[in-house]
């Protein structure tokens, strides 16, 4: 017997489905990861319309039958981010957010905090300058919002003493098997290297809100530092590669 819930979700991505409908990956306030179908909604006189579009903040009424897919019985909106859809940078530093609340949070499991770290980061996204250009892989927004979704997924890096003999001085760069700093001394060949100007832009992305990572003046030396913690954290521990990492 199916049954029907209400939840808040955030919409990460849409794919067509036969000839009017669409298949939303969402993330819930309630159940975590859901794949749901949204019937009609391709046709012009769709009840759901624009509610239903990439990362849209909705409340939305499911329907849970026999399939894998819930469906789309009703929707209303909370917000529908059309600052982050329709400039070209913020688009992009939102599809960053998207992939890896994709490729982190794979199981229907109920996730508050991560459903807070999401909307949050999406009204952040709202409020990054228009016009911005640049590489989103190195936006400290995205930056923060990627090390805090590892934090949640239980891969956050120690970097404030060295995994290995546990000494805080000349610390290094950072080993991915061991989640960790290491110091000149620990270091193996594998270790990804990392300036201090890196380690003091990780923690301050790690520690601050999320709302205050656009301000945190983070140089790119030290962007690209926290970059490289954050792709080989994906490779080691989830062994998958962000594709808008490499845009």
């Amino acid at each position: 017997m199916g049954r029907t819930y209400k939840t808040e979700a955030v919409v990460l991505r849409s794919f067509r489905f036969g000839e009017a409908d669409r298949v939303l990956h969402l993330y819930t306030h309630d159940r975590g990861r859901v794949g749901a179908v949204a019937k009609g909604v391709r046709k012009t006189k769709s009840r759901f319309g624009a509610r239903l579009e990439p990362f849209s903040h909705v409340e939305l009424l499911l329907h849970q039958g026999s399939g894998e897919l819930h469906t789309v019985t009703g929707a209303s909106l909370v917000d529908a981010h059309r600052s982050t859809r329709e400039d070209p940078y913020r688009l992009s530093v939102g599809l960053v957010g998207a992939e890896a609340m994709l490729r982190l949070f794979v199981e229907e499991e109920r996730n508050e905090h991560a459903f807070e770290a999401l909307t949050r980061f999406f009204s952040a996204v709202d409020d990054i300058k228009p016009g911005l250009r640049g590489r989103a892989a190195l936006d400290p927004l995205a930056l923060a919002f990627q090390l805090k979704l590892l934090w949640l997924s239980g891969y956050v890096p120690h970097l404030e003493s060295c995994v290995e003999c546990g000494g805080t001085d000349e610390l290094v760069g950072y080993l991915p098997r061991a989640g960790g700093a290491v110091c000149s001394a620990c270091a193996p060949s594998e270790t990804v290297v990392l300036s201090p100007e890196g380690f003091r832009g990780i923690h301050a992305l790690l520690w601050s809100p999320l709302g205050d990572a656009l301000g945190l003046g983070l140089g790119e030396r030290a962007a690209r530092d926290a970059l490289a913690v954050v792709v080989a954290s994906y490779e080691f521990h989830g062994g998958f590669r962000l594709r808008t990492l490499t845009a």
